[in-house]
């Protein structure tokens, strides 16, 4: 496996572009990022896992990986959002809470794992990654809203997110052995690259608007801690284990392993921005994280696959 810089130049150049066009548009075109949140959240991204659950033709042991990283996540965040109360003000910890459950596995990863994995590593990924987009639109959006509101209209909010309904109606047809006509599931293809380039655009966009006193070394340094210590140590953990408890295939031992290395994600600012909590600060912590990323993932993943023993 290629694990050097050079492999991932090419991804990590690409989305810096889309988030310096964000800046841009912003800037010379007053775009406001807001809408495009919006749509983000109750359009995009609904209809992109729909399409991606519709394509994986999910099975028992695919969606147990799903609720794997759904419930690892979770706990992850909801033990982060007790601990970060005590330290940073509601805001924040909402927003640290959120970020510490993520990644960037899509608009970053998922560019990276078709280089670095083959075909079945990619699906098991893929699947992997579904079960943290539920987190980010159950659990993770519910702690960033109670930053926010109340219990009551977090809970509503929660319930309008279509994103539930787009995974629900996914598995419902999987069960069923329903399979849309061609001509729609081609059309669904264009929505993944536009979750990926307004994903990062919006990061650029709200960039143009932060003000030096945005900056929080407090902050950031708890996000980027949390992406690039807790994860690595955390999913080299949950390697182990599994690999102990049932011999781990190559393959799904790599793909865990690649999520737990991948910088902040872009729907940190996405979520900020829709419920107004912070988004300038979360844009600079995601910016910081996804700078680093080209030096720590070659190092993180070299290490942990020689301790894996899957190198």
């Amino acid at each position: 496996m290629d694990l050097s810089p050079a492999t991932l130049l090419g991804p990590l150049l690409t989305l810096l572009s889309f988030v310096a066009l964000g800046f841009i548009a912003a800037r010379r075109l007053a775009v406001d990022p807001r809408p495009i949140a919006t749509l983000l959240v109750y359009v995009i991204a609904p209809l992109t896992v729909f399409r991606s659950l519709m394509n994986g033709e999910p099975t028992a042991n695919y969606l147990a990986l799903t609720l794997l990283l759904f419930l690892l996540t979770s706990a992850v965040a909801l033990t982060v959002n007790h601990l970060a109360r005590r330290v940073f003000g509601a805001h924040e910890a909402a927003l640290l809470a959120f970020s510490s459950g993520t990644g960037n596995t899509g608009y970053f990863g998922l560019p990276i794992a078709l280089i670095l994995l083959p075909p079945e590593g990619v699906t098991l990924y893929l699947f992997c990654m579904l079960g943290i987009n539920l987190y980010e639109f159950t659990v993770g959006f519910y702690l960033s809203a109670r930053g926010q509101f109340s219990v009551r209209q977090s809970l509503v909010k929660i319930s309008r997110l279509p994103l539930l309904y787009a995974f629900a109606l996914a598995l419902l047809l999987g069960a069923l052995s329903l399979r849309l006509p061609t001509p729609v599931m081609a059309s669904l293809e264009v929505f993944p690259a536009s979750y990926t380039l307004l994903g990062m655009m919006i990061i650029g966009m709200t960039l143009s608007q932060v003000r030096l006193a945005a900056w929080d070394t407090r902050f950031v340094v708890a996000c980027v801690g949390l992406r690039y210590l807790l994860w690595p140590v955390m999913m080299l953990a949950v390697v182990l284990i599994l690999d102990a408890v049932a011999t781990l295939s190559v393959e799904l031992g790599m793909a865990l392993l690649l999520l737990s290395v991948v910088p902040m994600a872009s729907n940190v600012v996405v979520i900020a921005m829709e419920l107004g909590i912070q988004p300038q600060k979360g844009a600079l912590a995601v910016l910081v994280s996804t700078l680093l990323a080209p030096l720590l993932i070659p190092l993180y993943l070299g290490m942990m696959l020689s301790l894996t023993g899957l190198g």
